[in-house]
């Protein structure tokens, strides 16, 4: 179709929002609404727009934005996995496998819709075109671009005007896509790697070594049994697999109650339950931490059980529990740096874990600990900690389950 008799193209009146959108949010989530509202104004009917890009989320593949005409923004998160057959089956898989940029359905007549299931559903909705675009990103992250697409209801389709606007808009839509897309990845990169709690910190300019903050603290402090003859025995790729399965039982629970896993030590691992009110008793804090202790004992008990009946190796763990004031923040060399938790309160929990075997418990409780607590506990007595000065009350959970396996 012509677009002889078309307005001219407000460039500035369409990309400054666009900008301002980028330079000034944390997140896109109006940045669609803010361009779908704009092209509906200037007489392109646009029905639904959407921005779909890949993340280096460990269980996340990818995650888009759609919005509507209606106003609703749907944000939809691809898990890795299953959620990846999905898709397999959309215009944008087969886009990328064909290594083309751009791709145009006139689903009005049924072009894509036995093929692609989304095309279907729009064209039950109504939509007449669909137009796809891959942009490409600077090859420096594993993130390579972002698929942007458009559909319309205007009976037949596009006009040669709406094709050129969306090319004219596409560079800036793309640019502060990217601003977003970057933003997200070191958020979800970091708190991959440090936790959410010590990302938000990172990001917040806290990245000089002593730079730190002394705060009263829950610790937990997780080890598995035997690892490291399992380890000399099997093969090393096995034996990763294994030790992921056993440390995501254990450490699910401490996430979920609000703890915040900063250190993994090979086979177990040091987590954190920050205390804003430590005169607070019972402490509602160190009840979480308790039950998230006995929650991961619980799952890994059942991963034993489950190896075991497999005819697989499996990992006992044993968990500590204590309190106390510990230093948050940087310690390391000038250029590399680790965000932690160190302390006497540390080194003492460390220390308990070791007592497990000899106590004969997977879950020991400091007095200290034990006496925030508000359930009933049993005492196991007074012993000796190594580098400790005097004997050290240790109590565990009135519970018969924490025998060992």
């Amino acid at each position: 179709m012509s677009h002889t008799n078309s307005p001219p193209f407000d460039f500035a009146g369409f990309v400054n929002p666009i900008l301002r959108k980028g330079l000034a949010a944390a997140d896109g989530d109006d940045l669609l609404g803010i361009l779908g509202r704009a092209l509906n104004a200037a007489g392109m009917p646009v029905m639904r727009l959407s921005i779909g890009m890949p993340t280096l989320h460990p269980s996340l593949a990818s995650i888009s934005l759609s919005w509507r005409r209606d106003g609703e923004v749907q944000v939809v998160e691809v898990s890795r996995g299953d959620g990846e057959a999905e898709f397999l089956r959309s215009p944008i898989h087969a886009l990328i496998a064909a290594e083309q940029q751009t791709g145009r359905w006139r689903i009005g007549n049924g072009e894509g819709c036995n093929e692609f299931p989304v095309l279907a559903d729009m064209r039950r909705e109504g939509a007449t075109d669909y137009l796809l675009r891959i942009v490409a990103f600077a090859p420096d992250i594993a993130i390579l671009g972002a698929a942007v697409s458009f559909a319309t209801d205007r009976p037949g389709g596009f006009t040669e005007h709406d094709l050129a606007t969306v090319e004219a808009l596409l560079p800036s839509v793309a640019l502060v896509s990217y601003r977003f897309c970057l933003s997200a990845t070191l958020k979800e990169v970091l708190g991959a790697y440090v936790g959410p709690r010590t990302a938000s910190r990172i990001l917040d300019g806290r990245i000089r070594r002593g730079e730190g903050e002394v705060i009263s603290a829950a610790i937990l402090v997780a080890d598995l049994r035997a690892f490291t003859l399992l380890a000399d025995h099997e093969d090393p790729l096995r034996v990763v697999g294994w030790l992921d399965q056993h440390l995501e039982a254990l450490g699910e629970p401490v996430e979920q109650a609000g703890g915040e896993i900063l250190k993994f030590t090979g086979d177990g691992f040091m987590a954190v339950f920050p205390v804003e009110d430590p005169l607070a008793r019972p402490c509602g804090v160190c009840d979480r931490a308790l039950a998230a202790a006995q929650a991961g004992l619980a799952r890994n008990r059942a991963l034993v059980l489950a190896r075991s009946a497999a005819g697989e190796p499996a990992l006992a763990a044993d968990l500590a529990l204590h309190y106390g004031d510990v230093v948050y923040g940087n310690v390391g060399i000038t250029d590399r740096l680790d965000f932690t938790a160190i302390g006497r309160a540390v080194n003492e929990a460390s220390r308990m874990e070791k007592l497990c075997d000899e106590i004969g418990r997977n879950l020991l409780l400091s007095d200290s600990f034990a006496q925030r607590c508000a359930g009933p506990l049993v005492e196991l007595g007074a012993f000796p900690l190594r580098g400790v000065g005097g004997p050290q009350r240790l109590w565990t959970v009135a519970d018969p389950a924490d025998a060992p396996i």
